[in-house]
């Protein structure tokens, strides 16, 4: 920063100090308001206080500029929603959980302050979690050539995080527009610095990586974090590259209002704290520069006490969130084919095409269409390779680097930074491999989490519009870590679309859907399908697929069999065997998209057959087939003339050798046997 705009206590004119005074003194007489709430029963029942992080917090909100930063403060960040613009009625919406809270309407944990139209981000209270969106939003800043920089707020334990390194290492790598600010208080809670790392300053840990400045500053005085940030945001105007912001704090109240500092820290360490207190010190400072009287001083103290007055009770008489609201926002609405409203053809249009070279012509054609498409993960764009099994080839030779390129080995950056690239503007659509297998994508899960329900969350004012594509399932030989579905335990997330073609029509039509639509979706492909004949069709061009709608691959009046991605072909195998040896008609159901699932064409099925058998790759012990078993049992009981049957692997890995594979995953054999018992029950 020049000297020419450093600022002091001395060349800094009266308006300025005055609003910074006024903006400080109102978030500290909210936050020493903030306990009382809840000994009122009032709400407010997580309050983490900032009393100690004053100067740090001003400067934040000072730099930001609202109509081009974005901007991630985390839980303890009152004074910079504040000094950023939230008025104390917005505060004290939050705190208390209101259905007008602009944060998330009482959704979210109180002191999560966010304003979605200014680009404050509603963040998670997985703490240093929302520093992968702000690398992710900062890419997007650079690619369209915005002024604005991302603004990653957070306290200096939280560095400790896997993800945090991959923030930070990734928006060094790529030289993008993010200032990382570390507030460091010397306490993760009750767990000092030195248990955290051997560096005592938590920025220092990161002081090795190229293309990122560390400016480290007295977090409890005004004017060197106003330097610091302002020296922060020329820095990146300058040379293009990430800034740690690294703020000694002090932290003079408990972590929260639900510990008790005095367990852990000794009256001499507290009083000492008390005696650092910023927003004394600067009182004084502005005292002894004669710029101000006590008198003046006073009348600041109590406009904001004025302010905070009427704002309670404006928040009191809002209304709080209703019971019926739960369901609302949980994901999106989804692109609706006009062209294929049950995502169905005639089998004569289009061309030929493996379940891969779908796949791969959807992803170019979607990318022509849309210019604000990308794509990124491990090794899916090096020379002629795209990807582990080549469903990307061609794309970077034709979009180009910016738009298809290869991320780190770091699950969680992949899925957060799309997350946070996403923020940028609702045109963009990101497609991403998760992992190059879906064993691996388990690294990415805290990231996962958070995209599933960022539109609950912020009561629908941002939803991330990715696809997350996964290569999964067995009969490669490929072991523990390349033979898992994972569909079971992801459709635990509400928030999330989960689809699992079969054939190579649904592979192309549900991609084509999944880009097109907001929200997020986990696209799984059988891998042992990507080459096989038995998956190749017709497909035709620009087909849709709808989220939701089965598909009834075979007629029957017997049983139904409900399946989806590589046991449909052993059903269907299953079904004119049985045909042929005793002219019993099987219905395969495949159901294509588990989240949402299609319940009607399940139950009309059973309905029809009066006996259902449930065929899935996974295990049969908590797959997703005990929730389909569960729905025909709650709503088809009547109906039924047999049990409902399972077949899916036994509940052990996917072990290497062909032999332990084949006794583990589910078969044609397995599955006709299982027929058979209900046919003749």
């Amino acid at each position: 920063m020049s000297d020419k705009r450093k600022f002091t206590l001395l060349n800094t004119d009266k308006k300025t100090l005055s609003k910074w005074y006024s903006l400080m003194s109102l978030g500290r007489q909210i936050d020493e308001k903030a306990p009382n709430y809840l000994k009122q029963a009032l709400g407010w029942s997580y309050h983490a206080p900032y009393a100690g992080h004053d100067g740090i917090q001003l400067a934040i909100g000072q730099v930001f500029d609202r109509e081009h930063d974005f901007l991630f403060p985390y839980y303890r960040d009152m004074l910079t929603a504040i000094s950023s613009g939230l008025t104390a009625e917005e505060v004290i919406l939050n705190g208390i959980s209101k259905g007008t809270d602009i944060a998330s309407g009482g959704r979210h944990m109180s002191n999560h302050f966010a304003k979605p139209e200014w680009n404050i981000h509603n963040v998670s209270s997985a703490t240093g979690n929302h520093t992968l969106h702000a690398t992710g939003v900062a890419r997007a800043i650079k690619y369209y050539g915005s002024k604005g920089v991302a603004i990653s707020s957070q306290g200096e334990s939280s560095t400790s995080e896997g993800y945090v390194f991959e923030a930070i290492n990734g928006a060094s790598n790529e030289k993008l527009p993010v200032i990382f600010v570390f507030q460091d208080n010397q306490y993760g809670i009750s767990v000092p610095q030195k248990d955290q790392s051997a560096n005592r300053r938590a920025a220092e840990n990161y002081s090795g990586m190229k293309n990122l400045k560390i400016i480290y500053c007295d977090g409890k005085n005004v004017f060197d974090s106003m330097n610091a940030m302002f020296a922060a945001k020329e820095h990146i105007e300058q040379f293009g590259e990430p800034v740690i912001v690294h703020a000694n704090c002090v932290r003079i109240h408990s972590h929260s209002n639900s510990d008790k500092h005095e367990l852990y820290r000794d009256e001499n360490e507290r009083h000492c704290v008390r005696m650092s207190d910023p927003l004394t010190r600067f009182r004084i400072q502005l005292l002894h520069s004669a710029k101000f009287t006590e008198a003046e001083l006073d009348e600041l103290d109590s406009q904001a006490k004025k302010a905070i007055s009427e704002a309670h009770k404006k928040a009191l008489k809002a209304p709080d969130p209703t019971p019926e609201s739960i369901f609302d926002f949980v994901i999106p609405e989804p692109y609706v084919s006009t062209k294929y409203p049950k995502g169905l053809h005639d089998g004569q249009q289009g061309q030929k095409l493996k379940f891969i070279q779908a796949l791969n012509e959807t992803l170019k054609a979607e990318f022509r269409l849309n210019p604000d498409t990308f794509i990124w993960g491990q090794d899916v764009a090096n020379k002629d390779k795209g990807g582990i099994f080549n469903v990307t080839k061609g794309m970077q030779q034709e979009f180009g680097k910016k738009r298809v390129f290869n991320a780190p080995i770091a699950e969680d950056f992949i899925t957060g930074t799309a997350n946070g690239m996403s923020r940028f503007n609702n045109k963009i659509r990101i497609v991403i491999e998760g992992a190059e297998f879906a064993d691996y994508f388990w690294p990415a899960m805290e990231q996962l989490v958070e995209t599933s329900h960022d539109y609950w969350r912020s009561n629908g004012a941002f939803s991330p519009n990715v696809v997350i594509r996964l290569a999964s399932g067995g009969y490669i030989g490929g072991g523990l870590y390349h033979s898992q579905t994972i569909e079971g335990a992801l459709a635990t997330l509400p928030g999330l679309r989960i689809v699992y073609p079969s054939f190579a029509d649904d592979a192309a039509g549900l991609l084509r859907t999944a880009i097109r639509s907001k929200g997020p979706t986990i696209f799984l492909e059988p891998k042992a399908l990507y080459n096989d004949p038995i998956a190749e069709t017709m497909v035709p061009d620009d087909f849709e697929v709808p989220f939701g709608v089965a598909k009834v691959r075979r007629e029957g009046t017997d049983l139904s069999i409900i399946t989806y991605g590589n046991t449909t072909h052993m059903c269907l195998q299953v079904a004119d065997r049985i045909a042929a040896e005793s002219g019993k008609q099987i219905e395969v159901v495949d159901i294509r998209s588990i989240v949402p699932l299609d319940k009607e064409t399940i139950l009309k099925s059973v309905e029809k057959t009066s006996r259902a058998l449930i065929v899935h790759e996974d295990k049969v012990f908590a797959g997703f087939g005990g929730e389909i078993a569960g729905m025909i049992a709650d709503e088809a009981f009547s109906f039924l003339d047999a049990p409902v049957r399972r077949v899916g692997s036994t509940f052990t890995p996917v072990g290497f050798n062909r032999i332990l594979e084949k006794a583990i995953l589910p078969n044609a054999d397995k599955v006709y046997e299982a027929a058979r018992e209900l046919l003749d029950f």
